[in-house]
């Protein structure tokens, strides 16, 4: 690897984060050290774009929402920090909602949801949003297939009037193979940092993988539509498919992009 190094790739390794990423792995591995460096260049570079549409969006009174769905373990978390951590905290919200209250239940399914969609200037992100009926809900028994039912039956005309009241919706899929997730839970169960992450949910996802398949491709088949389609997007590698997450968002938002920050 030494012979085939350029003076680019010799620079960026004497670099602060280049270094930094050569040494942090045992044993050394100058390519996925290379690879890193060039990744946080591609993301400082779309983060300065995402201020820019934010800047936009708030200038404008824009709203914007950003649905991130996906199997346990799929990136869905990590992609949402890399879009949030250089934007204004105050022009935005992460949306991770917890199970429904007995009050909830009772409520039309959307209702709580609709409690949390953006103001305007604001960007919204649902870490899981009201898509656990399509899928999550019915694999656990959470919902009876009647729920489910009419969930399908209203989510298009929800999103509809979602989008004819002038939100900008962007719904994002975040794929792993089977064999990447049971890795991936291999080292949360290991690493005492990441242990709270491991749910009953997460533990019974790999025996319930057919499952879920088949309740996706039902989703994706009644919600993939023209007005509100969705982004698959490749995430066995985290890296890769942050990028690819930002490129997209930025792709899908009509902001000015000559707009000086």
């Amino acid at each position: 690897m030494e012979n085939t190094l350029s003076e680019s790739d010799i620079k960026k390794l004497n670099s602060n984060k280049g270094l930094l990423a050569l040494l942090s792995k045992q044993p050394l591995n100058v390519e996925k050290a290379l690879r890193y460096v060039n990744y946080q260049k591609r993301l400082k570079k779309l983060q300065v774009e995402l201020i820019r549409m934010q800047t936009w969006a708030i200038q404008n009174n824009e709203r914007i929402i950003v649905v991130f769905q996906g199997r346990d373990a799929a990136g869905k978390g990590g992609a949402i920090r890399r879009i949030t951590e250089r934007i204004n905290p105050r022009f935005m919200r992460i949306v991770a909602l917890p199970k429904p209250t007995k009050d909830e239940q009772s409520q039309w399914y959307f209702q709580r949801y609709v409690e949390q969609l953006p103001k305007a200037g604001e960007m919204v992100f649902f870490d899981r949003s009201w898509y656990n009926r399509a899928v999550v809900e019915p694999v656990n028994n959470f919902c009876t297939q009647e729920e489910y039912k009419t969930f399908m039956n209203q989510v298009n005309d929800f999103e509809r009037m979602i989008l004819e009241s002038g939100i900008h919706l962007v719904k994002i899929y975040m794929s792993i193979s089977k064999k990447e997730q049971a890795k991936r839970f291999a080292e949360i169960k290991s690493d005492p940092l990441k242990q709270w992450k491991m749910t009953k949910l997460d533990e019974k996802a790999q025996d319930l993988w057919d499952q879920y398949t088949e309740y996706k491709n039902a989703m994706f088949e009644k919600t993939n539509t023209l007005s509100s389609p969705w982004k698959i997007i490749r995430a066995n590698r985290k890296t890769e498919a942050r990028i690819n997450v930002i490129n997209h968002v930025l792709k899908s938002i009509p902001y000015d992009k000559n707009l000086e920050i």
